[in-house]
């Protein structure tokens, strides 16, 4: 199984790109949001969920792991394959998602095609105590990225940084908050 994916993109389009990694290009099928992340000839690190067909196997690309985990609850439910749980994921962000599963929203999912009245309420149905407590860290993780996301920007290289911003977030809840005290810490400036 190929669980992650780490090298250059080769080539994209629409729905699929090439990620080159020691001479071999794998070809990887992702949401909108990955396709625009994506930019050919720069670095791209993803985690992947290979299926396996009778014909084919298939490879998805995700950003991030709780996007890859939504993924995997959605193709576990019956009547949902692969393309469609790419299709629900196009639709919105992960959080927007979850939160419409979490309200029992059927309407908001019936938006992506193949997707009807009577699956949407499935999907809701087997989702909702899945996801439940999904929203509940999701602030303190967005501040964990974000932070890790700006000391990359800074020239730090995230296994420098990666320990030091998850300590820190149990401290600091604003992201401003914790890439300062990181920027104390790897500055050797400590107060």
């Amino acid at each position: 199984m190929i669980g992650y994916i780490e090298g250059t993109v080769k080539w994209k389009d629409e729905r699929t790109l090439i990620v080159l990694v020691s001479g071999i290009g794998y070809i990887l099928s992702g949401t909108p949001h990955l396709q625009n992340a994506a930019k050919v000839g720069g670095s791209i690190a993803l985690f992947t969920h290979l299926a396996v067909r009778e014909d084919a196997l298939d490879l998805y690309g995700f950003l991030e792991r709780d996007e890859l985990m939504l993924f995997r609850l959605l193709i576990g439910i019956s009547g949902i394959g692969p393309r469609s749980a790419m299709n629900v994921l196009a639709l919105a962000d992960r959080s927007t998602l979850i939160h419409a599963i979490q309200k029992g929203d059927a309407s908001y999912l019936t938006k992506v095609s193949g997707i009807g009245k009577k699956l949407a309420e499935k999907i809701i149905l087997e989702l909702k105590d899945k996801v439940a407590t999904w929203n509940a860290g999701e602030q303190s993780a967005s501040a964990e990225s974000e932070a890790l996301d700006a000391l990359e920007a800074l020239g730090y290289l995230p296994r420098d940084t990666r320990e030091i911003v998850r300590l820190l977030t149990k401290e600091h809840e604003k992201p401003e908050d914790i890439i300062r005290r990181a920027l104390q810490i790897l500055g050797g400036r400590l107060e």
